[in-house]
């Protein structure tokens, strides 16, 4: 039986970070989807928090100035990708309003069809334990639905997972520092883990 050649699977990482906890994620989900031999667009989400706001906060103003360089995300990211990974902190149990802000711009690609059968997963951090981790990622799940996408969560099936303890995506409390070793190996499995499931489906829509 001859074999279907396919391209490497696209995988765009969408994210919005104050200080830059989700960021380190972010980063971490980039490595693990290019070791997994994925090609890979790592994309912030446009600021809308007011300057006072951000000057308020000495480790928000100094990560936005370190990440500046770092590309928004746009529509054709949507558009060039098999797989979506989106990136927020959790404000009051749901996704930040600036990564919220992109994915209410995405009316005409959905209504296009241009995003449905594309695989999505998430992560997250919160300042506290718990802190609304699992349902910011529940509530991002609530658009992958109507988008028609296919969900891939980490579950338990790395044992990095029953280390991180979230089977819905990974997740880090900001409160404790920086992302450890066990956030952000979480973070490159899921990674993996997401590639691994849009190649399958790659190959299988190539060979029908």
């Amino acid at each position: 039986m001859k074999e279907t050649a396919v391209d490497p699977v696209n995988v765009a990482i969408i994210y919005y970070s104050a200080t830059g906890t989700v960021h380190a994620l972010a980063q971490a989900v980039a490595e693990g989807a290019e070791k997994s031999g994925a090609q890979v667009r790592l994309r912030q989400v446009a600021e809308t928090a007011p300057e006072a706001a951000i000057n308020a906060n000495p480790a928000w103003a100094e990560h936005r100035t370190a990440t500046a360089d770092v590309e928004k995300a746009t529509h054709d990211d949507l558009s060039w990708a098999d797989a979506v990974l989106f990136g927020t902190p959790s404000r009051f149990g749901n996704p930040a309003s600036q990564l919220r802000a992109f994915i209410d711009t995405t009316g005409p690609l959905w209504f296009e069809g241009k995003i449905a059968g594309k695989v999505f997963s998430a992560f997250t951090a919160s300042n506290t334990a718990h802190g609304g981790q699992e349902s910011t990622i529940l509530a991002l799940s609530n658009t992958f639905y109507h988008w028609g996408g296919i969900i891939v969560p980490p579950g338990y099936t790395d044992p990095v997972q029953f280390q991180s303890g979230n089977p819905y995506g990974t997740s880090h409390v900001a409160g404790d520092g920086a992302p450890g070793e066990v956030a952000l190996q979480a973070a490159r499995h899921q990674a993996r883990r997401v590639v691994d499931t849009a190649a399958a489906l790659k190959i299988g829509r190539a060979a029908g």
